[in-house]
């Protein structure tokens, strides 16, 4: 379906809203305010039915300057634009501002409507206007835009209006229907009977009755109950168009303007904005660095932070790369269009366009980094963009979705994209189940850090068989993703790098050999479990007979439980591990013969007292060995062949 929308700009009592009224039929103004004073103080909303049957959405925007941040909403998302000028007053202070705007906003196409025709009796004034107008619109993309001359009053021109627009509509480009659902709120209201009720005119993608979206940023789950275009009931609505959405179970006070209905998980809320940043030539002063600004986008407006990245101020015409940190977060996507007009007084002072949805905040010397990051995310193509967002993403990874998200791209534009950095080993997926990518370079320097930090282990720990798994999180130079972790020790492995034993990981050529007084203290203990059999006295007391420190002997007492030379049973009691094999034996024995043993039995069998033979039995227990019943041990089927 072919949608289009038209929006209006001008000053004040220029004639747009009686325009809108002449050309369709239906007045815009619907608040008591603004049929009191006259003027538009809201965006309205109309139709124009063309000859092809192609309907055209029509916004009227605000044209008193205390309402501008009115007009940028309405202005968002719009394919023409009609700069409605009065041949009784011409170029005014808002006809300049709003095509300001509408430049910064990048509305590429439009007219000029020169309306109250009616009130000027003389022909070669309107001509002198209109000669005016086209100095004015020198070096502007209305430059070379068709001029109608109206009169909503008499009729005049409005045929020939509606023949032009007919025109202008055939030439612009069908929107995209695929990719997620996007739409500005510009209205929150309740209807009875029906609930919470949101108006915007729909960005991208579909959205049918019963689909489930979500309210971004704050992050609202619900469905859609209901739709309406151009107030009529629908089942599925369409970029382009006038969309009213019925949310079913939310509140009204739920919601405000300014925030997006979305396909759920296709937006990410975020408190900073990298952006491109052009300032308007005839900005009354500079930009300056950290200066506080109103910033515009969709139909929001909030107070920010402009953080310069590449100098101290930026001067009137001049165009650069900023940071904004919002006093409240925005979902925006990248490509997306804002303007920025100063905190106090209010005038519109420049805009760009979105580069980076989700940055991290940039400070002291990585600024300028950041600046000319942001030069590839605003001309690159898509693998080479997607490729900056996976090496941004470094050690955490980053999953096709959000991948997705970052750099706005999807269907086959994106998945082309990303299976030609695959192709060509610029990305790797690391994680199937979840679609987690990493970049190839990102993943060889965690693999160096993770070399680096085994190393360091070895050096310090030399007895260790290796180092806890659980421990290499806490010593990488940066955060790091879980899965990608154990990928990476999983490839480290398999290219001979490093070996997995159960909770130990270690470097393929470390060997944990004892030193020389290392050794004498190893053979010492061994002689002493050796004899003392299963009568072992407690490791406090062995260490106080042995030569040098209590942290050599704790080292060289692991290294020999993990060459299995003794064997553990409770804290501090430790046995030969041949006597411990020797018993296990005999148990195995007996019960093979008897079918279970008793406390008693098992002490007659090791000839030791209760404090050996209690820990014995559980330790066997432990080892799953024997099972407990009542107050006798059996053999645990697995264990009963022997």
């Amino acid at each position: 379906m072919h949608q289009v929308v038209l929006g209006t700009a001008g000053h004040i009592d220029h004639g747009k809203t009686s325009l809108i009224r002449a050309l369709t039929g239906i007045d815009t103004d619907r608040l008591k305010e603004e049929k009191q004073r006259g003027i538009t103080i809201e965006l309205g909303f109309a139709y124009l039915d063309l000859p092809d049957g192609t309907r055209l959405g029509i916004v009227d925007v605000p044209g008193h300057e205390r309402f501008v941040k009115h007009m940028v909403a309405g202005a968002t998302g719009i394919d023409l634009v009609a700069l409605v000028i009065a041949a009784d007053e011409g170029v005014m202070p808002q006809t300049r501002e709003h095509l300001e705007i509408c430049q910064l906003l990048r509305v590429k196409e439009g007219l000029v409507v020169l309306t109250k025709i009616d009130l000027v009796d003389d022909s070669e004034w309107v001509d002198m206007v209109e000669e005016d107008i086209r100095d004015f619109l020198k070096g502007t993309f209305l430059e070379h835009a068709p001029v109608v001359r109206v009169s909503a009053v008499t009729g005049e021109g409005l045929e020939a209006l509606k023949e032009v627009l007919f025109r202008m509509v055939s030439r612009v480009p069908a929107r995209n229907t695929s990719g997620p659902f996007r739409m500005s709120i510009d209205r929150v209201f309740t209807m009875k009977g029906f609930g919470t009720v949101v108006t915007g005119t729909s960005l991208s993608g579909r959205l049918r009755v019963g689909d489930p979206v979500t309210v971004y940023p704050s992050g609202i789950a619900t469905k859609v109950r209901g739709l309406q275009v151009h107030n009529q009931e629908v089942q599925e609505a369409f970029p382009g168009q006038r969309t009213a959405i019925n949310l079913q179970g939310v509140d009204r006070d739920a919601v405000q303007r300014g925030e997006v209905v979305a396909t759920p998980d296709s937006l990410l809320p975020s408190y900073m904005l990298d952006v491109s940043l052009e300032l308007l030539a005839d900005a009354p002063q500079p930009l300056k660095d950290r200066q506080k600004i109103r910033f515009h986008t969709g139909t929001t407006e909030t107070v920010a932070t402009l953080v310069l990245l590449d100098r101290e101020q930026l001067a009137p015409g001049e165009k650069t790369y900023a940071q904004i940190r919002l006093d409240r977060p925005l979902a925006v996507l990248r490509g997306d269009r804002y303007v920025l007009r100063s905190y106090s007084p209010i005038r519109t002072l420049g805009g760009g366009a979105v580069l980076h949805p989700v940055p991290r905040k940039h400070k002291g010397k990585d600024k300028a980094a950041a600046a000319q990051a942001l030069r590839l995310l605003e001309d690159g193509d898509a693998p080479a963009v997607l490729q900056w967002h996976l090496r941004d993403a470094g050690w955490m990874g980053v999953s096709e979705k959000e991948l997705q998200i970052r750099a706005n791209l999807s269907g086959k534009a994106f998945s082309d994209a990303l299976e030609m950095l695959l192709n060509h080993k610029k990305a790797v997926l690391y994680d199937r189940e979840n679609r987690r990518f990493i970049d190839p370079e990102s993943l060889k320097t965690l693999q160096a850090n993770v070399t680096a930090i085994l190393e360091a282990y070895h050096a310090k720990n030399p007895l260790k068989p290796g180092m806890p798994k659980e421990e290499i999180p806490a010593q990488t130079d940066r955060p790091v993703d879980p899965k990608l972790l154990h990928s990476v020790l999983r490839r480290l492995a398999e290219d001979g790098i490093v070996v997995m034993e159960k909770e130990w990981v270690r470097l393929e050529g470390h060997k944990g050999d004892l030193s020389p007084e290392e050794k004498a203290v190893g053979e010492r203990l061994e002689e002493i479990y050796r004899k003392a059999g299963l009568q072992p006295p407690f490791f406090k007391d062995v260490a106080a007979e042995l030569p040098g420190t209590a942290r050599r002997h704790k080292d060289v007492l692991e290294w020999m439980l993990n060459q299995g030379r003794l064997v553990k049973v409770k804290e501090d009691l430790f046995f030969h591990a041949d006597a411990i094999a020797d018993l296990q034996e005999r148990l195995v024995a007996f019960l093979n013969q008897h079918g279970e043993i008793s406390a008693a039995q098992f002490k007659e069998m090791t000839q030791a007292s209760r404090k050996y033979t209690i820990p014995l039995l559980e330790y066997f227990d432990g080892q799953r060995l024997t099972i407990r019943i009542g107050d006798v041990r059996r053999l645990r089927e697995s264990k009963t062949a022997g």
